[in-house]
């Protein structure tokens, strides 16, 4: 990824954790494949972990520790109706960017 994606990800990416979470629980490891599956290739384990607790002390998921086939427990995350009302809030402001975005884009300034 170049550098303006890199940056441009770092003000959405809680956005994103939280639409994968309002679809299903999921623990870190999962979430980071999930991105790289949709192309988010360099986008580091640790920078999906630590998202993953600041969104927990904000209380937007509820966390349980589920029992791993190979080592400690998982910490599967599940997003919480603050959570959901938070990314509604993610959502509506995305939704004005984007059209004032296209806009500029186009020239209607």
């Amino acid at each position: 990824m170049g550098k303006q994606v890199t940056e441009m990800l770092k003000g959405t990416l809680e956005g994103i954790v939280l639409a994968i979470l309002a679809g299903r629980p999921a623990y870190g490891y999962e979430i980071t494949s999930w991105l790289r599956d949709k192309g988010f290739t360099e986008i580091a384990e640790g920078t999906i972990y630590a998202l993953l607790i600041r969104i927990e002390q904000r209380g937007y998921v509820d966390v349980e520790k589920v029992p791993s086939e190979k080592g400690p427990p998982r910490k599967v995350y599940t997003l919480n109706a603050d959570g959901q009302a938070y990314l509604d809030e993610f959502w509506t402001t995305w939704s004005f960017l984007s059209e004032r975005l296209e806009q500029l884009r186009k020239g209607d300034s």
